[in-house]
């Protein structure tokens, strides 16, 4: 499955210049497959999220509506105050462990009428056969709406790669949301799917508490307010396995014997959870906000198609503190699967990250400029001795070690 390696994010919002993971052959390290993003509120640990559905959205939407949408408020209230540079975003991500990893780079800025617009927008690998770690060699390149693209899998002249010319009419697409759809370009193709494919969950557990119509859905929604079509997806794809899946989970929420499901007479899927204490089920609108988000994110572990990167913003919220901590193993082991996705949480809970290592977790602080720094935990002196010696590090962060300075 596809990976990403690295990623950094330049003037937006608090997010004035951060890099998580590896961007250069030489320098850092990959992402791991599970990550934690932690740090006190006004951080910028949802700002990080939005960052990533940010460029999701302008590869679906455009980098007008991407800026527009309701809880983002606009270019100005996206880029870092005081900067009049360009908002910057840089993924690095390999295909495969055997595939060269490739660079983008997408800079949005704002026309002479104040429109938001595509600046600079690029993408690199090395070249076929390049054992160097040295540079990278653009295939893609765009100021200002002009450039050059090479078709093919490499970048030199040869049959079937060549360097074509290129202008874009509209300033507000991407120019890998074009490209990407052509069968001469399947670099730009399988970068275009991977970032397109990233899944950022914000539950709602009164959205789940609807039920929607009949029908079947391959994934869960961002809100989760498609829960009934999702189990009816995979009782499709997995028949007599969904019974003992639910009933898996259902003795991992305390409080519960099982969850069970009926269909009902319109054809929708009624979930049934059987409490302890009581004969009769309760139906998912009487269960609790916490409940809901347990089985939200357990049902989400049995995608049997996930999406490579799955990002989850404060998952305690709503959940008992002992939850947490199972809750994050078992986000661990779903990313260590084989043909796993990456899972980014961001928290401000130390009972969350006390499963967490070192070098799964990386720390938020606000510096005297109103801005963030990030820095992985592993990084500061002492805390890997403290935390081999039996500390945990939810604990360690809740007595200011993992604080720099």
């Amino acid at each position: 499955m596809a990976i990403l390696e690295g990623i950094q994010i330049e003037n937006y919002r608090a997010l004035r210049n951060v890099t998580l993971g590896k961007l250069r052959s030489n320098v850092g390290q990959a992402l791991p497959r599970m990550m934690a993003v932690i740090g006190a509120n006004g951080t910028g640990k949802s700002s990080l999220l939005d960052a990533l559905a940010f460029i999701g959205d302008c590869l679906r939407d455009g980098v007008e509506a991407a800026c527009d949408q309701q809880r983002r408020g606009g270019f100005e209230r996206l880029r870092t105050r005081g900067s009049q540079q360009p908002m910057r975003f840089k993924v690095r991500f390999r295909q495969d462990s055997e595939s060269r990893p490739i660079v983008y780079t997408l800079e949005v800025g704002v026309d002479r009428h104040g429109r938001p617009e595509v600046v600079f927008e690029s993408l690199k690998q090395a070249r076929l056969g390049q054992k160097s770690i040295g540079q990278l060699y653009e295939f893609v390149k765009l100021s200002h709406g002009k450039g050059f693209v090479w078709s093919g899998e490499s970048t030199e002249t040869q049959e079937g790669h060549e360097r074509h010319d290129i202008r874009m009419t509209d300033r507000q697409v991407l120019a890998i949301s074009t490209l990407g759809t052509l069968a001469d370009h399947p670099r730009i193709g399988a970068f275009r799917d991977f970032l397109s494919d990233w899944y950022l969950s914000y539950f709602v557990p009164d959205a789940a508490r609807n039920l929607p119509m009949a029908g079947a859905d391959p994934h869960l929604n961002r809100s989760g307010d498609n829960l009934g079509r999702y189990l009816q997806y995979i009782q499709r794809q997995r028949g007599r396995e969904l019974e003992a899946m639910l009933d898996g989970i259902g003795k991992r929420i305390p409080g519960l014997r099982k969850i069970t499901v009926a269909p009902s007479d319109d054809g929708r899927l009624l979930l049934a959870f059987h409490a302890d204490g009581f004969d009769k089920p309760f139906y998912q609108g009487d269960m609790s906000d916490g409940t809901l988000k347990m089985l939200a994110y357990l049902l989400l572990m049995e995608d049997p198609k996930p999406h490579p990167l799955i990002g989850v913003e404060e998952p305690e919220n709503g959940l008992y503190h002992q939850l947490l901590a199972p809750l994050a193993t078992e986000f661990k082991s779903y990313a260590a699967r084989p043909g796993g996705p990456q899972v980014l949480i961001t928290t401000h809970s130390p009972y969350f990250v006390d499963a967490l290592a070192p070098d799964d977790v990386w720390i938020l602080e606000k510096q005297p400029d109103g801005c963030s720094s990030l820095h992985r935990a592993s990084e500061i002196p002492g805390v890997r001795q403290l935390f081999e010696e039996g500390l945990p590090l939810g604990s360690l962060w809740f007595s200011r070690h993992l604080e720099r300075g």
